[in-house]
């Protein structure tokens, strides 16, 4: 018969290398240690996408809307800035809100003069955009520069990742075509 210590001993040894070698939930700690990491590059990768994607939406509409402009049909209508601004809004309103589009649309008298430049933002105390946009689509001939902007909400992803270039923590993005209209 075995001292009752000695079974003590042998029941511990047998309990610690069962817990040692037990290994079920070790799946579960290795997923909840990656899955962190994993969702924040989807995350990433998902506003990446969306922000380049709308970019390109952008891009996209601005030469069609050009070419309404550059082929006089604009002037020929008589559209107003709100009227051609509703039809670029036309092109992407699955996309955008067409309250935040901003469109300009100016006159440039040589090609070194064309302002294509990102413009600086003015602000309300509501956050809204107070910038005010020209619109002029020229003659036969003229240099006409169209800029179409939108500010993209963007949030501030996992990790620290930002898309944002905007002091408001959004992202200006903007579309421009520089064309010379026909005669």
């Amino acid at each position: 018969m075995t001292p009752p210590a000695a079974e003590l001993q042998t029941a511990h040894d047998v309990s610690c290398t069962a817990f040692v070698k037990d290994n079920r939930g070790a799946t579960a700690v290795e997923f909840g240690l990656v899955a962190a990491p994993f969702l924040a590059l989807v995350v990433a990768l998902i506003q990446t996408f969306l922000v380049f994607f709308a970019q390109q939406l952008l891009e996209a509409v601005v030469q069609q809307s050009a070419r309404l402009v550059m082929t006089q049909q604009v002037q020929l209508q008589g559209l107003s800035q709100d009227a051609f601004k509703q039809e670029v809004c036309k092109k992407i309103r699955i996309f955008f809100n067409c309250s935040g589009l901003m469109v300009d649309l100016q006159v440039a008298n040589a090609w070194s003069s064309a302002n294509t430049g990102m413009p600086s933002l003015t602000y309300n105390s509501q956050g809204q955009v107070t910038n005010t946009w020209k619109f002029s689509p020229g003659g036969p001939g003229d240099i006409v520069v169209l800029r179409v902007m939108y500010v993209w909400p963007v949030m501030l992803g996992p990790l620290g990742f930002n898309l944002s270039n905007l002091s408001s923590g959004n992202r200006l993005i903007m579309a421009t075509a520089a064309f010379q209209n026909e005669p």
